[in-house]
């Protein structure tokens, strides 16, 4: 048995579509602010804390181990060590397990825990023609070969790649992280219909928990460059107005002209941020402070990469293996929705005893997931999907709503690109 180990408290930014409220922020300053906020919630001084670890996907090159800037620029001392995680969309999970594993293995017993991601400030890249080019201006010294390495340049030089694209497209199977959710719902036959549903429904309960998510973030002003500075208080993907028949209208993004993921029912693109502070038991009652809850235990799994969504499947099934917990276990369920027809077929194929036979080699299905226990606040479809933050408000979500109400246990599950998943239990104080 691991050693128990404690969420102590937990604040986010909010959730703002990419290219809007939160784009001048970088994944630093997201950051850095959102642990300046946890420490002086808790109040416990910086100097106690043994370790710092973040998860981020898109690292920005001018903050090479962004988790040390992050720790630096919040007031941790210096000699605190500090690290910088990367599973993909389960960056912020992974730095909260990494934190865990350490306290188990004696190497710490206070933890700061971080998740960022500024998906605004994903950068353009060069072709690496032009890049030797701009590399061989830059050594001319002379007017006359300045004016020769430039003459070499041609118009698709300045042609640049996107990052956030090749960031999102899988290089072992080259396909997008859409066109994987594509053929689940090819798989497992999710109509467009159903998928346009389970949006709907998705921004119906984020608006509906609106007072409980603002519970969660803190407001903030963001760098203005010249405007005039602005609060942001909320999360500004859910779209109150939102209609099964604008849904309905949506052109398909990934398969044309005959495909069933669109933006409405796929995640939004996202900037945001999380911080948590989690330590052992002994710590807690030395400190004497009241935790949130605690981690029962977590796994992580691989899968087919052209299958990717279905990693939350393969993740429960293992983590049951090792607790003993299943989904009927479970009070709250989240699944994060990375998109719809993904969410849909994680369910189905928890249900079907062909798959579980097949691929998870149990006689038994893992379950039903129902749905009064999904995704009771919303998910990445209304909130948006900050890939490194996300699995870190996944966390804090879900144990303020276990103790909103006075439930036990929260199983939290997303599916990771690249083809895993990442699963772990949690249970309120």
């Amino acid at each position: 048995m691991m050693p128990a180990f404690y969420i102590i408290d937990g604040i986010r930014t909010p959730f703002c579509k990419v290219g809007t409220d939160l784009a001048r922020e970088s994944a630093v300053d997201l950051g850095a602010g959102a642990f300046r906020q946890v420490l002086a919630r808790t109040g416990i001084d910086p100097a106690l804390i043994d370790a710092v670890i973040v998860g981020c996907v898109g690292q920005p090159a001018d903050a090479a181990n962004l988790a040390r800037v992050m720790a630096l620029r919040s007031g941790v001392p210096e000699k605190v060590p500090a690290f910088t995680v990367h599973r993909n969309c389960a960056s912020g999970v992974e730095a909260f397990t990494q934190a865990y594993q350490a306290a188990a293995a004696n190497r710490g017993k206070i933890f700061l825990i971080g998740a960022t991601e500024s998906m605004s400030n994903y950068p353009l890249l060069f072709p690496g023609r032009a890049t030797k080019k701009f590399s061989a201006l830059s050594r001319a010294r002379s007017l006359w070969r300045k004016c020769g390495g430039l003459s070499k340049f041609r118009p698709s030089d300045f042609r640049p790649r996107i990052t956030l694209k090749l960031g999102l497209t899988d290089p072992t199977c080259n396909l997008n992280m859409g066109q994987t959710a594509e053929n689940l719902a090819r798989e497992f036959k999710i109509s467009r219909g159903q998928q346009d549903a389970f949006a709907l429904r998705s921004h119906r309960r984020a608006i509906a928990a609106r007072g409980c998510l603002r519970e969660e973030t803190f407001a903030l002003y963001p760098g203005s460059s010249g405007r005039r500075p602005h609060l942001v208080e909320n999360d500004n993907g859910p779209r109150p107005q939102q209609s099964e028949e604008a849904l309905g209208n949506l052109r398909p993004v990934f398969e044309r002209p005959y495909g069933t993921v669109t933006a409405g029912n796929a995640s939004q693109i996202t900037d945001g941020a999380v911080a948590m502070l989690a330590m052992t038991g002994p710590a807690c009652r030395q400190l004497g402070v009241a935790p949130m809850g605690r981690i029962i235990d977590y796994a992580y799994a691989g899968c087919d990469p052209r299958r990717m969504g279905l990693g939350p499947a393969y993740a429960i099934n293992e983590v049951e293996r090792r607790t003993g917990l299943g989904i009927r276990d479970a009070d709250l369920i989240e699944i994060n929705e990375a998109f719809a027809a993904q969410v849909l077929a994680v369910k189905r194929a928890c249900q079907s005893t062909r798959f579980c036979q097949n691929e998870l080699h149990r006689p038994s299905p893992l379950g039903r997931i129902p749905r009064e226990k999904l995704n009771v606040n919303g998910g990445a479809i209304a909130l948006g999907h900050p890939v490194g933050a996300t699995g870190g408000r996944l966390i804090l979500s879900s144990l303020r709503e276990l103790k909103r109400r006075n439930a036990q246990r929260a199983l939290v599950t997303l599916c990771v690109g690249g083809g895993q998943g990442a699963a772990l239990w949690l249970e309120a104080a």
